[in-house]
């Protein structure tokens, strides 16, 4: 009886590799985390090491433990590094995830060439294009440095070889689904490829202190696509966002383990290449020499900066039976429940209408204090009443009607005031208003459509 028992606890099982889940057979589901086929066999479990073994370094006091290693070094690319909390540093890793054709090859070929004009070595692998095709976007996006080395390859060996050839202090491997390691089964972008692969590339990264630059592919819902757990292996996770349709690029870390997480850096998307853009309200506003009806102005705050948002509507009569709720740079359900707020509590006949609702510039409005632009840029297009051209409104809509207060509020009236707005709707006790703007104090949404309207 012994033996059997040990026989069946030496038995391999199945794990998921997104999540951890295990079965005793294999399925095609994770039964976790229902992802399709991340389950795979592990072996047996090893035995438990109880003996010391040999240190890789000695352990050293807190104090003595040198920070230079861990110094950022700025990238050349001033929006980049204020993402990344200074620059780059040595031996870290970054996985840079976004949409196909959102420019992010173009970006990290850029960092390469900034990192090889100086006394630096960049290399630059592609297993999507051969180096031909890289040779021409660095010249259009004027990338051409005499220390950058381009490699195509797909093999992980001979992406190894190729570090031992040229030996950079930074890497780019564009992308880690399409680079397979001939030791490991399975189809490149696979979940074992991609673990094994980012390994190899995270190992290489720390012993020889190279900063490391992946690209990683997202699924349909824009989640990185790949195990889970290479997120949890990187140093940096940055998403670059944008609509293919509009020049805007935007750069989110989602984490990062050298400097903060609440950072957005900004980007123009030109034939050019890449241009950071330290000052990018303008670009989300509208210039008309007269005012329109179903157009508000809303500061939102992207990372720690504030930025001016322009929200339109348009509200015309429908022949359906289901009116259309269409909707762009704007959260769905979010304009849904405003809709309904704005029916019950602010007395609009909105139910018979199709009602468009999007940004300028391509900007994507998250947060709950783009609510009462949005009430105001309706009411306004419902009413074919313009709002004032110098006024902003900055509020979250509650159920009931009532306007709730946001975060930064006095950071976002000093932004308008920097390009010239002067007047302001904004929930009550929003805190001190900075000088050049005034404030109109509205409790709920009611209150603030007679305050827009007052407002000259």
């Amino acid at each position: 009886m012994g033996r059997a028992t040990a026989a069946r606890a030496l038995k391999p099982g199945y794990r998921c590799g997104e999540c951890g889940w295990q079965a005793a057979k294999w399925v095609g589901r994770c039964g976790e985390c229902q992802a399709w086929g991340t389950v795979e066999e592990v072996g047996a479990p090893r035995v438990a090491v109880t003996s010391a073994g040999p240190v890789t370094q000695r352990a050293v006091p807190i104090d003595q433990v040198d920070v230079e290693a861990a110094r950022a070094e700025p990238t050349g690319i001033s929006e980049l590094d204020r993402v990344f909390g200074g620059g780059l540093v040595r031996g870290g890793v970054v996985l840079v995830a976004g949409e196909p054709g959102v420019g992010k090859s173009t970006l990290l070929l850029e960092v390469a060439a900034e990192r090889a004009r100086t006394q630096a070595r960049s290399l630059y692998v592609s297993g999507e294009e051969s180096a031909a095709q890289i040779r021409l976007r660095a010249e259009r996006v004027d990338a051409l440095a005499p220390r950058l080395y381009l490699a195509a390859e797909t093999d992980l060996s001979a992406v190894l070889s190729h570090v031992d050839e040229v030996r950079p202090d930074l890497i780019v491997l564009d992308s880690v689904q399409t680079v397979a390691s001939a030791s490991v089964e399975g189809a490149a972008g696979g979940v074992t490829q991609v673990r094994e692969v980012a390994a190899a590339m995270i190992r290489v990264a720390k012993e020889r202190g190279i900063a490391v630059l992946m690209v990683g592919h997202v699924t349909k819902d824009g989640s990185i696509a790949g195990p889970r757990v290479l997120e949890h292996l990187v140093d940096v996770v940055l998403h670059f966002e944008g609509d293919r349709h509009s020049r805007l690029r935007m750069v989110r870390a989602v984490k990062n383990r050298f400097g903060p997480t609440d950072e957005v850096g900004c980007f123009d998307f030109a034939d050019g290449g890449l241009k950071s853009l330290p000052d990018p309200s303008g670009l989300f506003l509208t210039q008309r020499p007269e005012p329109v009806p179903g157009s508000c102005v809303t500061v939102t705050v992207e990372g720690k900066r504030p930025l001016l948002t322009e929200v339109q509507a348009l509200v015309a009569a429908s022949s359906l039976a289901s009116p259309r709720r269409a909707t762009s740079g704007l959260d769905s359900s979010r304009l849904s429940m405003v809709l309904a707020v704005l029916e019950r509590r602010g007395g609009l006949p909105l139910g018979k209408q199709d009602i468009y609702a999007s940004t300028v510039g391509g900007v994507r409005l998250r947060e709950p204090a783009s609510d009462l632009a949005v009430a105001l840029a309706v009411a306004s297009s419902m009413t074919d009443i313009p709002l004032p051209p110098r006024m902003i409104a900055v509020g979250e809509v509650g159920l009931a009607g009532e306007l709730r207060r946001v975060t930064g509020v006095q950071r976002r009236l000093a932004e308008a005031v920097r390009l010239g707005f002067t007047e302001a709707v904004v929930p009550p006790d929003s805190g001190p208003v900075p000088d050049g703007i005034r404030v109109a104090e509205a409790a709920d949404l009611g209150v603030a459509l007679l305050a827009a309207r007052q407002v000259q």
